[in-house]
């Protein structure tokens, strides 16, 4: 499925409007979403990559600064592990865009999305939580058992957090496609 520009520009602002609403769980009680928009922004914006992705880290950071610097969010992440963001979206940005050639409404495609979506997920944890424990410095003496067991401790949640997102993502875009297929075979018989 290959958005138009416009409908790539629709799709960014809802990514941008969903990143502003979860990031910060004031407004909206629910989990963030900003590892699912990072993979469904790569999946969808194609075309805008070069300067998409760049402004979705720039609005995260942005959402991070004003809500620890002035809105009382504890900066408890915000170490120098926290560069470690950009590889860790960019992982997710590069699992969509992987899967936009390999996605279709049959069991190979879903199995693709899920393949791309477990792993991807799993690689950004695994940067992500790894850059934290060992380069965060908030660990006095850091080791491998205490890492395995948080990571087997926090892992489940940050995989099934995003693999919900891309879930819902996933079903809305299997609802659109066939509702335009029916209403291209309504249109043809008529």
């Amino acid at each position: 499925m290959t958005l138009s520009r416009k409908q790539q520009y629709g799709v960014l602002a809802g990514l941008a409007v969903l990143m502003a609403i979860t990031r910060y769980h004031h407004f909206v009680p629910v989990p963030d979403a900003s590892w699912a928009i990072y993979f469904i922004g790569g999946f969808y914006l194609k075309g805008l990559s070069r300067w998409a992705f760049p402004a979705l880290m720039l609005e995260a950071v942005a959402i991070d600064y004003v809500t620890t610097q002035h809105l009382g969010v504890s900066s408890y992440c915000l170490t120098p592990a926290y560069a470690f963001l950009v590889p860790t979206h960019a992982v997710l940005w590069l699992g969509g865009f992987w899967l936009q050639g390999r996605a279709s409404l049959n069991g190979r495609g879903f199995a693709a999305l899920c393949a791309s979506a477990f792993l991807t997920v799993s690689i950004a944890f695994t940067i992500s939580n790894g850059s934290f424990y060992w380069l965060g410095g908030r660990y006095a003496a850091p080791n491998i058992a205490e890492y395995l067991d948080r990571f087997a401790e926090y892992y489940p949640h940050f995989l099934s957090v995003p693999c919900l997102y891309i879930a819902i993502a996933a079903a809305i875009h299997v609802a659109l496609v066939m509702a335009k297929r029916t209403a291209a075979e309504r249109a043809a018989r008529s």
